[in-house]
């Protein structure tokens, strides 16, 4: 079975973090890595004010419903250059799921044994920078007025495709 992992960065929304861990169970994600200043689960050597951290933990358990239980994750306290090298070391195919110039359309592209989806912003989607150190940028066709998808639901799209896309 291919081995799917994300990668959460700068996301903003504690119920988009709930409902990203709740598809990434789902969808049989390995992991999810948490970077940059995305909200992040309780956990037991959590280092932040024990009341904002039990406040944030509810609120994405809200749209999680124990996903967050279930999922193995971390928070990357390191720099995401350093986290997105260690997954190519690792043989990740480090795939950003953004509009560019240079995005290959989803249903064209073709995931391999190992990938790692990067996720971005809400709004401003991912860092320019940030999309030359991953190998492929992934984008998902729209056929209405609006321009793009809501985070999570543009990641299940992709996982449904990484999941069941045969070579």
């Amino acid at each position: 079975m291919r081995s799917i992992v994300v990668i959460a960065h700068d996301m903003r929304s504690t119920h988009n973090v709930g409902s990203l861990l709740r598809t990434c169970e789902g969808i049989g994600v390995a992991k999810v890595y948490f970077s940059g200043y995305t909200p992040y689960p309780l956990h037991e050597d959590d280092d932040r004010l024990p009341h904002l951290a039990r406040k944030i933990d509810s609120q994405i358990a809200k749209t999680a419903l124990g996903a967050e239980k279930l999922v193995p994750w971390s928070h990357n306290t390191s720099e995401i250059d350093a986290l997105l090298r260690g997954l190519k070391v690792d043989g990740y195919q480090v795939v950003a799921l953004e509009q560019s110039n240079v995005s290959i359309k989803l249903p064209d592209y073709k995931p391999p044994q190992k990938v790692a989806i990067l996720l971005g912003r809400e709004v401003e989607g991912i860092d320019s920078r940030l999309l030359t150190l991953c190998d492929k940028t992934v984008e998902i066709p729209m056929y209405g007025h609006k321009e793009s998808y809501n985070v999570v639901q543009a990641a299940a799209m992709a996982l449904y495709h990484c999941r069941f896309m045969t070579s």
